[in-house]
């Protein structure tokens, strides 16, 4: 799609979400050159305060709410997670700076891999008014809660694992998730699923399911490949009855997008996904988010980037 411009189209300072804890905090003496390189767009910066998710949320959410220019978030898919659910579906253009351990959403729709490159791309779009549209996943749950997601949805087996993970308190860092594979890899079951795909209804056993807007999650995994977040479409890529010997032989090809080639892998596309299992907690951009059943949406343009 062609970028919209306009003489003044961000009359509001830049409002900028850090996270100093993202990339486990290899970027944190980044930050201050990082606004600087913003600043060069010629705007006022507004750093928002937040010590949490919650408050990282709220404060995206006030600031749009409080006149915004645009909206930059320094961090990770999580990081970007919080700010997309201020920003979708409104005016107020937004900039992904990569500083975490997964920047999926930010790579996959172009911004460069450094940070400080990244913050210059920004800043020449925030100066020169210009923005880029690309579609969001909206998904809405039972009791009519909605979220926003950039990259991919997991409903199936990293979605357990991430669960099981964040109920651990031993041991810490990233040997915890490593933990939790090994224990869900031994209780690993096909578990029923019922898709609908515009309407069209499937009934199939699954390990594995991924609605992903863009083609990547869990930092380079490219589980649904051929994803374009500018096509009004969601891929849904599931792997059905695979048993532990297959799962492991197969996951290394995420990587590379191949694993879509596997007899018991299928793709689908379509605008519209009702999804729903027993005792699935969903996560997107990595993020715990609704139990199924739920639906989601491709809205096209719900968000202009600023490229």
């Amino acid at each position: 799609m062609l970028p919209v411009t306009a003489d003044d189209h961000l009359p509001g300072p830049v409002a900028v979400l850090a996270n100093p804890t993202a990339g486990r905090g290899r970027h944190r003496t980044l930050l201050p050159r990082l606004l600087d390189g913003l600043a060069a767009a010629g705007r006022p910066i507004r750093l928002l305060p937040a010590s949490s998710p919650a408050e990282a949320e709220a404060a995206c959410r006030t600031a749009v709410a409080e006149g915004a220019g645009a909206l930059v978030a320094v961090g990770g898919d999580g990081t970007v997670h919080r700010a997309l659910q201020a920003v979708a579906g409104t005016a107020v253009p937004f900039g992904p700076i990569p500083a975490g351990t997964g920047n999926d959403f930010a790579l996959d729709t172009g911004f460069p891999a450094d940070p400080l490159a990244a913050a210059a791309v920004i800043a020449e779009a925030v100066r020169d008014g210009r923005s880029q549209p690309v579609d969001l996943a909206r998904m809405v749950g039972v009791d009519g809660t909605e979220r926003w997601y950039g990259a991919v949805l997991a409903a199936g087996f990293d979605a357990i694992v991430n669960e099981r993970a964040n109920r651990m308190r031993w041991p810490r860092g990233p040997r915890r998730y490593d933990l939790a594979i090994l224990v869900e890899l031994a209780r690993l079951r096909p578990r029923r699923y019922t898709l609908r795909l515009d309407g069209v209804p499937y009934d199939l056993d699954a390990v594995l399911v991924a609605v992903g807007n863009c083609p990547t999650y869990g930092g380079g995994m490219r589980i649904c490949p051929d994803a374009d977040p500018t096509d009004g479409l969601l891929d849904v890529v599931v792997a059905g009855r695979v048993n532990r010997r297959t799962l492991v032989r197969v996951k290394p090809r995420i990587y590379q997008g191949t694993h879509v080639s596997h007899p018991l892998v299928r793709s689908f596309r379509a605008r519209t996904v009702e999804l729903a299992a027993e005792g699935i907690t969903s996560y997107a951009d990595g993020e715990r988010s609704l139990r199924l059943p739920v639906t989601i949406s491709a809205v096209p343009g719900a968000l202009r980037l600023l490229r």
